[in-house]
């Protein structure tokens, strides 16, 4: 075709955002997808590979000018700047599609051997098609699926069903039944990838007819907050198996992370398993004594609360960390409301279903921060026999960060209305508060080896094989939990704090700078009785910001100090009145 991968593509490109990665690194790549390959064959598992979606480099245009391709729209850029804001989608209509797409498969089978026959691929996900024709959109699917039989005649598609929740106003019954309908039944398999929260199966008629796998998400960007749904967990998959007409074949989970809140992934593996529902009351029992070793009344009772409150989150909001702490606001204080802070420079949401259904926008809550404290006051009780467990100690220090954090944004809140009082004294108290809650959740997770900055950054570093590449990758390591450096001087990046973290060594060094510097900013616009320098403010920051990503300090790899006597002390110094 005429095509050359590697160097002559990029050697286009008049930019590098985060790359090139080196030709070492890509090979490493190569070499552990073959081993993970092989193990899936030798466990008895069908691997999935990808099939070609439509996305090209620029360069596509120059090498078949005829070629149908379009420059897809901005997405989640600052000012949609055209050297990177955007990819190419060479059309399915476009006879090159299949041609292409029967290349792409058939160098695959040659790279890993003829290891599978379901291909996922996602031409649609989070990029509309340009009509709503439903004939248009049928073609389109065809195409798509013609372009994998092409290389491989048994080939089965698997697509994501997110583009069916993320882009609703889109995908009607018309749009739907097009696309699901374009290919023979039996020949794709959908992923209701929110089953958890939005289950697509009831609102489609079982995706018309489609085969589909009932998928937990529940994890957006790796962050580290308790949250969960145990009853749909423990029911959606049984009502999904047995409804009328189920077109259901398997349970799935495609979290964003999966680092954090364990009970939620232990019971969501075991429901392949289930035949009837999970009665969550007495499995907590069992999960109680597997976990910790040992049978304990106190942490027992503690887990009841918690799985009526953190664990039962029904508002239909797609969880995504947004405390103040990890994801800052960028907002006047002296807007109407503080809790609009996350409508500035927000206009393309990335999901327009997780904001609250009021219009303010704030943290999620969605349960009494009181019974919480309740809880964590009976896992201290249970820590005179538990304490030596380590992951008694995981769940000690995750549900102290949880309370404190919650309480934190009590905190900003009670600054921002010192602020717009004139009250300083309240303020540089309540200011005072903030900031040594920042220093004291640091504290907490640096107790524990699962809360810490440098395991990241190490295990980055490691991967590479000279100085510069372990530069890159500790480059890309950092840019990805803070900014994802898509800026300006005065806009930080759409998705900033996407991937935020509650790690050691993140607290004290990236998010306490951050809260301080605005902070003084608040403090001086009050003594000069001037209004609030918000551009000044962001130039700041995002100054600091990008130095931070491009900084080489080392964090801890190993805990410090006792978990269960910080709790204790920072609950006696937070929590009793």
């Amino acid at each position: 075709m005429g095509l050359k991968a590697g160097d002559d593509v990029l050697r286009t490109r008049d930019f590098n955002v985060g790359g090139p990665l080196s030709q070492g690194w890509l090979d490493q790549q190569l070499g552990l997808q073959k081993l993970i390959v092989s193990r899936m064959i030798q466990l008895g598992m069908t691997p999935v590979l990808p099939a070609f979606s439509g996305n090209v480099p620029a360069i596509f245009q120059r090498i078949f000018p005829s070629a149908n391709i379009t420059r897809l729209s901005n997405w989640n850029t600052v000012d949609g700047d055209p050297r990177w804001c955007c990819t190419y989608l060479l059309d399915p209509s476009d006879p090159l599609f299949v041609k292409v797409g029967r290349s792409f498969i058939k160098q695959q089978i040659k790279e890993y051997g003829d290891v599978t026959n379901i291909y996922n691929c996602d031409t649609f996900n989070e990029n509309l098609p340009p009509t709503k024709d439903p004939k248009y959109i049928s073609s389109l699917g065809a195409a798509v699926f013609d372009a994998m039989t092409e290389g491989n005649i048994d080939a089965i598609w698997l697509m994501q069903g997110w583009l069916f929740s993320s882009d609703s106003a889109f995908w009607k019954p018309p749009q739907m039944k097009a696309l699901l309908h374009s290919i023979p039944i039996g020949k794709m398999i959908v992923l209701d990838l929110f089953a958890d929260v939005k289950p697509i199966w009831k609102t489609s008629s079982q995706f018309y007819g489609v085969p589909y796998v009932w998928c937990m998400l529940h994890n957006f960007g790796g962050n580290i907050e308790m949250y969960g749904i145990l009853d749909s967990i423990s029911s959606g998959p049984i009502d999904a198996r047995v409804s009328q007409n189920s077109t259901m074949i398997g349970v799935g989970m495609c979290m964003e992370g999966i680092e954090q809140n364990p009970i939620v992934y232990e019971l969501m593996s075991e429901m392949a398993f289930h035949s009837h529902k999970v009665k969550i009351q007495e499995w907590l029992e069992s999960y109680c004594s597997r976990r910790y070793g040992q049978p304990n009344k106190e942490i027992v009772e503690a887990w009841k609360i918690l799985y009526h409150t953190i664990y039962n989150c029904t508002d239909g909001i797609a969880d995504h960390n947004r405390d103040f702490i990890v994801q800052f606001p960028d907002v006047n204080p002296f807007s109407d409301d503080p809790r609009l802070a996350f409508i500035s420079n927000n206009k393309n949401k990335r999901f327009s279903f997780r904001e609250t259904k009021s219009k303010l926008q704030e943290p999620h809550l969605w349960y009494s921060t009181k019974e919480i404290i309740r809880a964590l006051e009976l896992f201290l009780y249970a820590g005179s026999t538990l304490s030596e467990s380590r992951t008694f100690r995981y769940d000690l220090v995750d549900l102290t960060r949880q309370v404190l954090a919650k309480l934190s944004n009590e905190v900003y809140l009670n600054i921002i209305s010192a602020y717009q009082k004139n009250n300083t004294n309240e303020l540089t108290r309540q200011i005072h508060k903030f900031l040594g809650l920042i220093e004291d959740i640091d504290l907490l997770l640096a107790s524990d080896d699962n809360f810490l900055l440098g395991t990241w950054l190490e295990s980055a570093k490691k991967q590479a094989a000279n100085k510069k590449d372990e530069r890159l990758f500790e480059w890309n390591a950092r840019t990805q939990i803070t900014m994802w450096y898509d800026n300006t001087d005065t806009n930080q990046s759409k998705l900033h704090d996407y991937a935020n973290k509650y790690w050691s060594g993140l607290l004290k060094n990236y998010y306490l700078p951050r809260a301080s510097t605005y902070f003084n900013y608040m403090m001086q616009s009050l003594w000069d009785n001037q209004v609030f320098p918000l551009e000044k403010w962001r130039k700041d920051w995002i100054s600091y910001s990008n130095k931070w990503q491009a900084g080489t300090e080392s964090y801890p790899v190993k805990a410090e100090g006792d978990a269960f006597c910080i709790a204790e002390a920072l609950f006696a110094k937070y929590l009793i009145s």
